[in-house]
């Protein structure tokens, strides 16, 4: 069935508020529908191609789901793709996304392993989202609730993810301010850039207070088949548990876990 045009025009000649209403609502959703895993960005002609709606109706559709996440622009193509909003609505659909199946068990244990609260994160291009999250046993914990974003570049699964972004992308998210860093001069951003590209070799990244005075963050990359990031594990814990002597070990633990989601995954670490 062809989404109606009739937001444009009301469909009888009582002007229902209920039927325009409506099919609003089924156009937005076709457009929605439109992308797939096979072609996962499309333009505002190929969308309206597809689902057979004017341009000029899927280009407000797409202006109005983009404020709301459900899709988002590509930067360098400017076509669209489904945003991360997508997976917050989700709720209990969460548990078909792969990396979050497959990374709750290590999480667990990861957890039971440290006793600290750990977390699944993934990227949407200028955010890290959480996907899944065991909470630490502990009364005084640090928690990374479903759904929570950070763009604080020294967030540690934030520094995950810019290590595996182009270097003159990473500068562009800094600049624009669509990534924070304190003291954005040319020689934060260049410093910035070394300590990532470390932070990757290590196999974990630390924030040791640096985005909030009472909590630490390590996290290691998750690698798919073609050694492409596509989530990092994370461990969040307040800074008074957890020493330079100690930080080590919480660095090594989420490596090990992270390596086990990418074993999981049929993923590989990129030589």
């Amino acid at each position: 069935m062809t989404p109606s045009e009739s937001n444009d025009a009301p469909e009888n000649s009582n002007g229902s508020g209920d039927s325009k209403s409506t099919s609003v609502i089924v156009n937005a959703i076709a457009v929605l529908r439109s992308f797939s895993a096979d072609e996962p960005l499309l333009g505002v002609t190929e969308i309206a191609g597809r689902v057979g709606l004017h341009k000029s109706t899927v280009s407000r559709i797409l202006a109005t789901l983009e404020q709301e996440n459900l899709v988002e622009r590509d930067v360098d193509s400017r076509r669209f793709r489904l945003g991360l909003g997508m997976i917050a609505m989700a709720g209990p659909l969460l548990a078909e996304l792969e990396e979050r199946r497959v990374a709750y068990p290590v999480l667990r244990e990861l957890t039971e392993r440290t006793g600290e609260t750990s977390a699944l994160m993934v990227w949407n291009g200028n955010e890290s989202m959480c996907v899944e999250q065991i909470p630490s046993r502990h009364q005084v914990k640090h928690l990374t609730p479903l759904g929570a974003r950070y763009n604080e570049a020294l967030s540690s699964s934030v520094q995950v993810f810019l290590g595996a972004e182009n270097g003159d992308r990473v500068r562009q998210l800094l600049r624009s301010g669509s990534i924070t860093l304190p003291g954005q001069d040319e020689d934060a951003i260049e410093g910035y850039l070394e300590r990532i590209g470390e932070s990757l070799k290590r196999g974990w990244a630390v924030n040791f207070g640096e985005t909030s005075i009472e909590e630490v963050g390590v996290a290691s990359p998750v690698y798919d088949h073609r050694g492409d990031i596509v989530a990092s594990v994370l461990i969040p814990a307040p800074k008074f548990r957890v020493s330079q002597d100690t930080l080590d070990s919480l660095g090594e633990a989420c490596a090990a876990a992270a390596a086990k989601v990418t074993t999981r995954l049929g993923g590989r670490a990129p030589r």
